[in-house]
Protein backbone atom coordinates (compact mmCIF):
# COMPACT_ATOMS: atom_id res chain seq x y z
CA UNK A 1 0.00 0.00 0.00
CA UNK A 2 1.42 3.40 -0.59
CA UNK A 3 1.95 5.79 2.62
CA UNK A 4 -0.81 7.77 3.71
CA UNK A 5 -1.17 11.73 5.51
CA UNK A 6 -3.46 13.22 7.43
CA UNK A 7 -3.09 16.44 9.28
CA UNK A 8 -4.22 18.00 12.45
CA UNK A 9 -4.62 21.52 12.29
CA UNK A 10 -5.96 23.77 15.11
CA UNK A 11 -8.66 26.59 15.48
CA UNK A 12 -5.78 28.49 17.21
CA UNK A 13 -2.40 28.19 19.37
CA UNK A 14 -2.18 25.82 22.14
CA UNK A 15 -5.32 23.47 21.45
CA UNK A 16 -3.29 20.13 22.21
CA UNK A 17 -2.48 19.62 18.08
CA UNK A 18 1.11 18.44 19.58
CA UNK A 19 0.04 16.03 22.17
CA UNK A 20 -2.61 14.70 20.19
CA UNK A 21 -0.48 14.11 17.25
CA UNK A 22 2.16 12.32 19.97
CA UNK A 23 -0.39 9.87 21.06
CA UNK A 24 -1.98 9.47 17.96
CA UNK A 25 1.53 8.12 16.80
CA UNK A 26 1.99 5.57 19.79
CA UNK A 27 -1.50 4.30 19.48
CA UNK A 28 -1.39 4.00 15.34
CA UNK A 29 2.08 2.25 16.23
CA UNK A 30 1.01 -0.33 18.56
CA UNK A 31 -1.89 -1.41 16.02
CA UNK A 32 1.41 -2.31 14.03
CA UNK A 33 1.43 0.83 11.78
CA UNK A 34 4.88 2.79 10.71
CA UNK A 35 4.30 6.22 11.78
CA UNK A 36 5.97 9.13 11.16
CA UNK A 37 5.54 13.06 12.63
CA UNK A 38 5.55 15.88 10.30
CA UNK A 39 5.41 19.27 11.03
CA UNK A 40 6.20 21.74 8.24
CA UNK A 41 6.85 24.92 10.20
CA UNK A 42 7.48 25.11 13.85
CA UNK A 43 8.32 28.26 16.16
CA UNK A 44 9.76 27.44 19.91
CA UNK A 45 13.00 27.93 21.70
CA UNK A 46 12.27 24.26 23.09
CA UNK A 47 14.17 22.39 20.63
CA UNK A 48 15.73 18.85 20.26
CA UNK A 49 19.06 17.29 18.80
CA UNK A 50 18.64 14.85 15.89
CA UNK A 51 20.12 11.91 15.25
CA UNK A 52 21.54 13.05 12.03
CA UNK A 53 23.02 16.41 13.77
CA UNK A 54 20.84 19.09 13.24
CA UNK A 55 18.03 20.54 15.41
CA UNK A 56 14.13 20.50 15.22
CA UNK A 57 11.07 21.54 17.65
CA UNK A 58 11.05 19.32 20.69
CA UNK A 59 7.68 18.93 19.83
CA UNK A 60 8.22 16.56 17.10
CA UNK A 61 11.25 14.91 19.52
CA UNK A 62 8.72 13.50 21.77
CA UNK A 63 6.44 12.31 18.61
CA UNK A 64 9.19 10.41 17.28
CA UNK A 65 9.78 9.02 20.60
CA UNK A 66 5.98 7.96 20.50
CA UNK A 67 6.67 6.25 17.23
CA UNK A 68 9.66 4.42 18.09
CA UNK A 69 12.13 5.73 16.10
CA UNK A 70 15.04 8.68 16.69
CA UNK A 71 14.30 12.05 15.67
CA UNK A 72 15.48 13.51 12.33
CA UNK A 73 15.73 16.68 10.50
CA UNK A 74 12.58 15.78 8.53
CA UNK A 75 10.11 15.71 11.09
CA UNK A 76 10.65 19.87 10.83
CA UNK A 77 12.45 21.58 8.32
CA UNK A 78 11.73 24.81 9.56
CA UNK A 79 12.18 25.89 12.81
CA UNK A 80 11.73 29.81 14.14
CA UNK A 81 13.30 30.34 16.93
CA UNK A 82 12.39 33.86 18.75
CA UNK A 83 15.56 35.94 19.67
CA UNK A 84 14.78 39.44 20.92
CA UNK A 85 16.23 42.32 18.80
CA UNK A 86 17.14 40.31 15.64
CA UNK A 87 13.50 38.83 15.20
CA UNK A 88 14.17 34.73 15.00
CA UNK A 89 16.73 32.43 14.18
CA UNK A 90 15.94 30.80 10.50
CA UNK A 91 16.44 26.67 11.13
CA UNK A 92 16.12 25.00 7.76
CA UNK A 93 16.55 21.34 7.80
CA UNK A 94 18.41 20.88 10.75
CA UNK A 95 21.21 24.11 10.18
CA UNK A 96 20.84 27.75 11.14
CA UNK A 97 20.09 29.98 8.09
CA UNK A 98 20.08 33.19 8.74
CA UNK A 99 17.82 35.36 11.05
CA UNK A 100 14.47 36.73 9.71
CA UNK A 101 12.25 39.44 10.87
CA UNK A 102 8.70 38.53 11.07
CA UNK A 103 7.34 40.72 8.22
CA UNK A 104 10.42 39.67 6.25
CA UNK A 105 9.56 35.80 6.54
CA UNK A 106 6.21 36.43 5.00
CA UNK A 107 7.25 37.19 1.86
CA UNK A 108 10.35 35.09 2.00
CA UNK A 109 8.92 31.52 3.29
CA UNK A 110 7.30 30.36 -0.26
CA UNK A 111 10.69 29.46 -1.44
CA UNK A 112 10.76 27.15 1.70
CA UNK A 113 8.17 25.04 0.51
CA UNK A 114 10.47 22.89 -2.04
CA UNK A 115 12.64 21.73 1.16
CA UNK A 116 9.29 21.31 3.47
CA UNK A 117 7.87 19.30 0.30
CA UNK A 118 10.86 16.87 0.25
CA UNK A 119 11.33 16.71 3.84
CA UNK A 120 7.57 15.01 3.87
CA UNK A 121 8.25 13.41 1.04
CA UNK A 122 11.58 11.75 2.28
CA UNK A 123 9.32 10.62 5.66
CA UNK A 124 6.53 9.13 3.60
CA UNK A 125 8.91 6.85 2.05
CA UNK A 126 9.73 5.42 4.85
CA UNK A 127 5.81 5.39 6.89
CA UNK A 128 2.46 3.77 6.50
CA UNK A 129 1.23 6.85 7.56
CA UNK A 130 2.58 10.52 8.46
CA UNK A 131 0.88 12.42 11.06
CA UNK A 132 0.80 16.11 10.01
CA UNK A 133 0.60 18.91 12.55
CA UNK A 134 0.08 22.56 11.37
CA UNK A 135 0.77 26.04 13.79
CA UNK A 136 -0.97 28.09 15.13
CA UNK A 137 -4.62 28.51 14.21
CA UNK A 138 -6.12 27.57 10.65
CA UNK A 139 -8.45 30.89 10.04
CA UNK A 140 -5.44 33.14 9.83
CA UNK A 141 -6.52 34.06 6.50
CA UNK A 142 -4.06 37.43 6.62
CA UNK A 143 -1.05 35.00 6.87
CA UNK A 144 -2.55 32.62 3.95
CA UNK A 145 -0.90 33.77 1.21
CA UNK A 146 2.46 32.04 0.87
CA UNK A 147 1.49 29.75 4.11
CA UNK A 148 3.89 26.65 4.56
CA UNK A 149 2.23 25.46 7.75
CA UNK A 150 -1.21 24.76 7.33
CA UNK A 151 -4.10 25.43 4.83
CA UNK A 152 -0.55 26.50 1.83
CA UNK A 153 1.41 22.83 2.59
CA UNK A 154 -2.35 20.97 2.62
CA UNK A 155 -2.95 21.80 -0.86
CA UNK A 156 0.31 21.31 -2.19
CA UNK A 157 0.79 18.31 -0.22
CA UNK A 158 -2.73 17.09 -1.26
CA UNK A 159 -3.76 16.09 2.35
CA UNK A 160 -7.18 16.36 3.96
CA UNK A 161 -7.47 17.96 7.36
CA UNK A 162 -8.94 17.00 10.89
CA UNK A 163 -9.88 20.22 12.88
CA UNK A 164 -8.83 20.36 16.65
CA UNK A 165 -10.85 22.96 18.74
CA UNK A 166 -10.12 23.33 22.34
CA UNK A 167 -13.34 23.57 25.00
CA UNK A 168 -11.72 23.93 27.93
CA UNK A 169 -10.70 27.77 26.57
CA UNK A 170 -14.48 28.39 25.78
CA UNK A 171 -16.24 29.07 22.45
CA UNK A 172 -15.45 26.44 20.43
CA UNK A 173 -18.66 26.06 18.90
CA UNK A 174 -17.81 29.51 16.86
CA UNK A 175 -14.30 28.65 16.87
CA UNK A 176 -15.15 25.40 14.58
CA UNK A 177 -17.29 26.73 12.61
CA UNK A 178 -16.28 29.82 12.33
CA UNK A 179 -12.90 28.76 10.60
CA UNK A 180 -14.83 26.89 7.97
CA UNK A 181 -17.16 30.45 7.60
CA UNK A 182 -13.79 32.59 7.12
CA UNK A 183 -11.07 29.73 5.12
CA UNK A 184 -11.19 30.03 1.25
CA UNK A 185 -13.57 27.67 -0.22
CA UNK A 186 -11.19 25.78 -1.71
CA UNK A 187 -9.25 25.48 1.72
CA UNK A 188 -12.87 24.47 3.84
CA UNK A 189 -13.21 21.39 1.40
CA UNK A 190 -10.00 20.31 2.76
CA UNK A 191 -11.53 19.96 6.18
CA UNK A 192 -12.69 16.46 6.89
CA UNK A 193 -13.42 16.17 10.65
CA UNK A 194 -12.99 17.23 13.61
CA UNK A 195 -12.17 16.99 17.36
CA UNK A 196 -12.96 18.57 20.71
CA UNK A 197 -9.93 18.80 22.57
CA UNK A 198 -9.73 19.00 26.83
CA UNK A 199 -13.29 18.59 27.78
CA UNK A 200 -13.32 18.65 31.53
CA UNK A 201 -16.78 17.25 33.75
CA UNK A 202 -19.13 15.39 32.46
CA UNK A 203 -18.81 14.83 28.22
CA UNK A 204 -22.77 13.96 27.31
CA UNK A 205 -22.94 17.37 28.29
CA UNK A 206 -21.79 18.43 24.98
CA UNK A 207 -22.97 16.20 22.80
CA UNK A 208 -25.49 18.84 21.11
CA UNK A 209 -22.54 20.65 21.00
CA UNK A 210 -20.74 17.96 18.85
CA UNK A 211 -23.55 17.45 16.55
CA UNK A 212 -24.44 21.40 16.35
CA UNK A 213 -20.63 21.72 14.51
CA UNK A 214 -21.36 18.33 12.52
CA UNK A 215 -24.64 19.84 11.07
CA UNK A 216 -23.62 23.35 10.32
CA UNK A 217 -20.23 22.15 8.91
CA UNK A 218 -20.61 18.98 7.57
CA UNK A 219 -17.53 17.58 9.27
CA UNK A 220 -17.48 14.32 10.19
CA UNK A 221 -17.06 14.46 14.40
CA UNK A 222 -14.15 12.16 15.17
CA UNK A 223 -14.34 12.87 19.14
CA UNK A 224 -14.49 14.53 22.62
CA UNK A 225 -11.45 14.19 24.42
CA UNK A 226 -11.45 14.69 28.44
CA UNK A 227 -9.01 16.77 29.79
CA UNK A 228 -5.82 14.13 30.81
CA UNK A 229 -3.91 14.89 33.71
CA UNK A 230 -0.82 12.78 32.68
CA UNK A 231 -0.06 14.96 29.77
CA UNK A 232 1.23 16.83 32.69
CA UNK A 233 4.46 14.60 32.46
CA UNK A 234 5.23 15.30 29.08
CA UNK A 235 7.73 17.88 27.62
CA UNK A 236 6.12 21.08 26.83
CA UNK A 237 6.88 22.62 23.47
CA UNK A 238 6.06 26.76 24.21
CA UNK A 239 7.20 29.09 27.05
CA UNK A 240 3.18 30.39 27.12
CA UNK A 241 2.53 26.61 28.19
CA UNK A 242 4.73 27.23 31.59
CA UNK A 243 3.00 28.38 34.98
CA UNK A 244 4.56 30.65 36.88
CA UNK A 245 4.29 30.31 40.63
CA UNK A 246 4.06 26.93 42.40
CA UNK A 247 5.21 26.22 46.06
CA UNK A 248 8.55 26.83 47.48
CA UNK A 249 7.82 26.43 51.00
CA UNK A 250 7.51 23.47 53.25
CA UNK A 251 9.63 20.26 53.36
CA UNK A 252 12.16 19.34 50.97
CA UNK A 253 14.70 21.00 48.23
CA UNK A 254 13.34 24.28 47.22
CA UNK A 255 14.36 25.42 43.76
CA UNK A 256 13.72 28.60 42.11
CA UNK A 257 13.52 29.61 38.64
CA UNK A 258 13.36 33.35 37.07
CA UNK A 259 10.94 33.03 34.48
CA UNK A 260 13.00 34.96 31.91
CA UNK A 261 11.33 36.14 28.50
CA UNK A 262 13.57 34.05 25.74
CA UNK A 263 13.72 30.93 28.44
CA UNK A 264 15.00 28.18 25.95
CA UNK A 265 14.72 24.42 26.09
CA UNK A 266 13.01 24.28 29.70
CA UNK A 267 12.08 20.96 29.56
CA UNK A 268 15.87 20.77 31.39
CA UNK A 269 13.53 21.47 34.59
CA UNK A 270 10.60 18.51 34.35
CA UNK A 271 12.55 15.73 36.12
CA UNK A 272 12.84 18.19 38.90
CA UNK A 273 9.09 19.05 39.02
CA UNK A 274 8.71 15.57 39.24
CA UNK A 275 10.54 14.43 42.29
CA UNK A 276 8.56 13.98 45.53
CA UNK A 277 11.07 15.64 47.43
CA UNK A 278 11.10 18.78 45.14
CA UNK A 279 9.46 21.97 45.04
CA UNK A 280 9.97 23.64 41.98
CA UNK A 281 8.61 27.52 41.29
CA UNK A 282 8.66 29.47 37.68
CA UNK A 283 9.35 33.04 39.51
CA UNK A 284 7.10 35.09 37.35
CA UNK A 285 8.23 38.90 36.13
CA UNK A 286 7.71 41.55 38.85
CA UNK A 287 8.38 39.15 41.97
CA UNK A 288 11.56 38.83 44.20
CA UNK A 289 13.18 35.73 43.93
CA UNK A 290 11.78 33.85 46.84
CA UNK A 291 14.02 31.92 49.65
CA UNK A 292 15.19 28.62 48.29
CA UNK A 293 17.68 26.38 48.44
CA UNK A 294 18.66 26.69 44.61
CA UNK A 295 18.00 28.98 42.06
CA UNK A 296 18.36 27.76 38.17
CA UNK A 297 19.10 30.01 35.55
CA UNK A 298 17.88 27.93 32.61
CA UNK A 299 18.69 28.35 28.49
CA UNK A 300 18.15 31.52 27.01
CA UNK A 301 17.77 32.11 22.99
CA UNK A 302 18.86 35.71 23.54
CA UNK A 303 21.34 35.61 26.27
CA UNK A 304 22.17 39.17 27.00
CA UNK A 305 18.80 40.62 26.41
CA UNK A 306 17.76 38.30 29.10
CA UNK A 307 20.55 39.08 30.96
CA UNK A 308 19.15 42.99 30.70
CA UNK A 309 15.60 41.62 31.83
CA UNK A 310 17.32 39.64 34.96
CA UNK A 311 18.53 42.93 35.92
CA UNK A 312 15.77 45.22 35.58
CA UNK A 313 13.61 42.92 37.37
CA UNK A 314 16.22 43.21 40.24
CA UNK A 315 16.88 39.33 40.62
CA UNK A 316 20.69 40.06 40.10
CA UNK A 317 20.47 41.02 43.91
CA UNK A 318 18.42 38.24 44.56
CA UNK A 319 21.22 36.02 43.33
CA UNK A 320 23.71 37.57 44.65
CA UNK A 321 21.80 37.84 47.68
CA UNK A 322 21.32 34.14 47.82
CA UNK A 323 25.00 33.10 47.40
CA UNK A 324 26.23 35.35 50.24
CA UNK A 325 23.89 33.46 51.94
CA UNK A 326 24.87 30.11 51.31
CA UNK A 327 22.54 29.19 48.20
CA UNK A 328 23.55 27.26 45.29
CA UNK A 329 22.99 28.37 41.75
CA UNK A 330 23.16 26.28 38.81
CA UNK A 331 23.10 27.61 35.22
CA UNK A 332 22.34 25.60 32.10
CA UNK A 333 24.13 27.11 28.68
CA UNK A 334 22.66 30.42 28.32
CA UNK A 335 21.86 30.66 32.48
CA UNK A 336 25.74 29.62 32.72
CA UNK A 337 26.63 32.18 30.03
CA UNK A 338 25.18 34.57 32.97
CA UNK A 339 27.33 33.60 35.68
CA UNK A 340 30.72 34.66 34.35
CA UNK A 341 32.48 37.74 33.90
CA UNK A 342 31.16 38.81 31.02
CA UNK A 343 29.53 38.43 27.82
CA UNK A 344 30.81 39.47 24.50
CA UNK A 345 29.03 39.20 21.09
CA UNK A 346 31.39 41.13 18.27
CA UNK A 347 29.92 40.21 14.81
CA UNK A 348 26.10 41.11 16.72
CA UNK A 349 24.53 37.40 16.68
CA UNK A 350 21.84 38.20 19.23
CA UNK A 351 21.20 42.26 18.31
CA UNK A 352 24.11 45.13 17.68
CA UNK A 353 27.23 44.14 18.29
CA UNK A 354 27.93 44.43 22.29
CA UNK A 355 30.29 43.49 25.77
CA UNK A 356 28.00 43.24 28.43
CA UNK A 357 29.27 42.16 32.33
CA UNK A 358 27.54 39.12 33.60
CA UNK A 359 26.83 38.39 37.26
CA UNK A 360 30.76 37.52 38.06
CA UNK A 361 29.89 34.25 39.88
CA UNK A 362 32.05 32.29 37.77
CA UNK A 363 35.08 33.56 36.80
CA UNK A 364 34.78 32.70 32.82
CA UNK A 365 33.98 34.86 30.03
CA UNK A 366 31.91 34.07 26.75
CA UNK A 367 32.39 34.87 23.10
CA UNK A 368 29.38 34.40 21.00
CA UNK A 369 30.45 33.41 17.84
CA UNK A 370 29.21 31.54 14.63
CA UNK A 371 28.67 27.60 14.54
CA UNK A 372 26.26 26.12 16.76
CA UNK A 373 27.17 22.78 18.30
CA UNK A 374 24.55 20.65 18.30
CA UNK A 375 25.40 16.66 19.60
CA UNK A 376 24.64 14.51 22.45
CA UNK A 377 27.19 13.93 24.64
CA UNK A 378 28.00 11.70 27.79
CA UNK A 379 30.31 11.93 30.46
CA UNK A 380 30.87 12.07 33.90
CA UNK A 381 29.67 14.55 36.76
CA UNK A 382 32.45 15.96 39.09
CA UNK A 383 33.54 14.84 41.41
CA UNK A 384 31.70 12.49 42.12
CA UNK A 385 32.30 10.61 38.86
CA UNK A 386 28.56 9.50 38.12
CA UNK A 387 27.85 8.93 34.40
CA UNK A 388 25.45 11.21 32.72
CA UNK A 389 23.87 11.94 29.37
CA UNK A 390 22.87 14.87 27.70
CA UNK A 391 22.91 17.31 24.62
CA UNK A 392 25.18 20.15 23.78
CA UNK A 393 22.92 23.00 21.61
CA UNK A 394 24.64 26.36 21.64
CA UNK A 395 26.74 28.95 19.93
CA UNK A 396 29.76 31.08 22.08
CA UNK A 397 32.87 29.87 23.85
CA UNK A 398 33.37 29.89 26.96
CA UNK A 399 36.64 29.83 28.87
CA UNK A 400 38.48 30.61 32.22
CA UNK A 401 40.09 29.78 35.34
CA UNK A 402 37.08 28.04 36.81
CA UNK A 403 36.43 26.31 33.41
CA UNK A 404 40.22 24.84 33.40
CA UNK A 405 40.13 24.10 37.40
CA UNK A 406 37.31 23.31 38.27
CA UNK A 407 34.88 21.81 35.13
CA UNK A 408 31.51 20.46 36.31
CA UNK A 409 31.25 17.86 34.00
CA UNK A 410 34.32 15.54 32.18
CA UNK A 411 32.94 14.81 28.70
CA UNK A 412 34.44 11.45 27.87
CA UNK A 413 37.79 13.58 27.73
CA UNK A 414 36.53 17.40 27.24
CA UNK A 415 36.31 19.35 30.24
CA UNK A 416 32.56 20.91 30.26
CA UNK A 417 31.36 24.13 32.84
CA UNK A 418 32.44 25.38 35.34
CA UNK A 419 32.10 25.00 39.54
CA UNK A 420 33.20 28.48 41.57
CA UNK A 421 35.71 27.95 44.44
CA UNK A 422 32.90 27.46 47.17
CA UNK A 423 31.46 24.56 45.23
CA UNK A 424 27.93 26.49 45.58
CA UNK A 425 28.11 27.97 41.69
CA UNK A 426 27.70 25.73 38.73
CA UNK A 427 27.51 25.90 35.04
CA UNK A 428 27.11 23.92 32.45
CA UNK A 429 26.12 23.70 28.59
CA UNK A 430 25.06 20.39 28.75
CA UNK A 431 21.03 19.86 28.30
CA UNK A 432 19.28 17.16 29.72
CA UNK A 433 21.64 16.54 32.68
CA UNK A 434 18.67 16.23 35.00
CA UNK A 435 16.46 14.05 33.32
CA UNK A 436 19.85 11.04 34.14
CA UNK A 437 18.73 9.64 37.62
CA UNK A 438 22.03 9.36 38.87
CA UNK A 439 23.34 12.57 37.74
CA UNK A 440 19.97 14.05 39.32
CA UNK A 441 20.86 12.21 42.67
CA UNK A 442 24.30 13.42 42.94
CA UNK A 443 23.07 17.06 42.53
CA UNK A 444 20.28 16.68 44.55
CA UNK A 445 22.40 15.14 47.42
CA UNK A 446 24.81 18.30 47.31
CA UNK A 447 22.01 20.17 48.23
CA UNK A 448 20.71 17.56 51.54
CA UNK A 449 18.10 16.33 48.92
CA UNK A 450 17.29 12.45 48.33
CA UNK A 451 16.47 11.73 44.77
CA UNK A 452 13.88 8.67 44.49
CA UNK A 453 15.56 8.35 41.12
CA UNK A 454 13.17 7.88 38.49
CA UNK A 455 13.83 7.41 35.16
CA UNK A 456 12.36 10.37 33.64
CA UNK A 457 12.72 8.84 29.45
CA UNK A 458 10.35 5.76 31.74
CA UNK A 459 8.11 8.28 32.83
CA UNK A 460 7.75 10.06 29.49
CA UNK A 461 6.71 6.61 27.87
CA UNK A 462 4.12 5.71 30.50
CA UNK A 463 2.79 9.42 30.15
CA UNK A 464 2.48 8.15 26.41
CA UNK A 465 0.97 4.91 26.71
CA UNK A 466 -1.58 6.41 29.07
CA UNK A 467 -2.29 8.95 26.27
CA UNK A 468 -2.47 6.29 23.70
CA UNK A 469 -5.07 4.45 25.83
CA UNK A 470 -7.34 7.65 26.13
CA UNK A 471 -7.35 8.43 22.36
CA UNK A 472 -8.65 4.83 21.73
CA UNK A 473 -11.26 5.70 24.08
CA UNK A 474 -12.25 8.43 22.72
CA UNK A 475 -11.15 9.02 19.63
CA UNK A 476 -12.71 7.69 16.31
CA UNK A 477 -9.19 6.24 15.07
CA UNK A 478 -10.81 3.90 12.37
CA UNK A 479 -12.30 6.92 10.93
CA UNK A 480 -8.92 9.06 11.33
CA UNK A 481 -7.44 6.30 9.44
CA UNK A 482 -10.37 6.25 6.76
CA UNK A 483 -9.57 10.38 6.29
CA UNK A 484 -5.77 9.58 5.53
CA UNK A 485 -5.01 10.37 2.04
CA UNK A 486 -2.59 8.33 0.00
CA UNK A 487 0.64 10.45 -0.20
CA UNK A 488 0.53 11.62 -4.07
CA UNK A 489 4.75 11.88 -5.13
CA UNK A 490 4.32 14.49 -8.04
CA UNK A 491 3.56 17.09 -5.00
CA UNK A 492 7.30 16.96 -4.15
CA UNK A 493 8.01 18.42 -7.29
CA UNK A 494 5.45 21.38 -8.02
CA UNK A 495 6.84 23.83 -6.41
CA UNK A 496 9.42 26.54 -7.37
CA UNK A 497 12.82 26.55 -6.47
CA UNK A 498 14.44 27.34 -3.15
CA UNK A 499 15.19 30.80 -2.56
CA UNK A 500 18.15 32.31 0.33
CA UNK A 501 17.45 33.92 3.07
CA UNK A 502 18.38 37.46 3.93
CA UNK A 503 17.92 38.30 7.69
Amino acid sequence: MPPRALMLQGTGSSVGKSVLVAGLARALVRRGLRVRPFKPQNMSNNAAVTQDGGEIGRAQALQARACGVPPVVDMNPVLLKPQGMTGSQLVVRGRVRGQVRARDFQSFKRGLMPEVLESFHSLAAQADIVLVEGAGSASEINLREDDIANMGFAQAAGIDVVLVGDIDRGGVIASLVGTQAVVAPQDARRIKGFIVNRMRGDPSLFAAGMGAVAARTGWRPIGLVPFLDRVRDLPAEDAADLAPGGPVAGGGIRIAVPCLPMIANFDDLDPLAAEDGVSLRMVARGQVLPPCDLIILPGAKATIADLAVLRAEGWDVDILAHVRRGGHVLGICGGYQMLGQGIADPDGIEGPPATVPGLGLLDVTTVLEGGKRLEDVTGLLLPERVRLRGYEMHMGRTDGPDHASRPLIDLDGRPDGAVSPSGRVWGTYVHGLLADGTARAALLARLGGVSHGHDHDVRIDMALDALADHLEAHLDIDALLALARPVNPASASAQAPCEQAEG
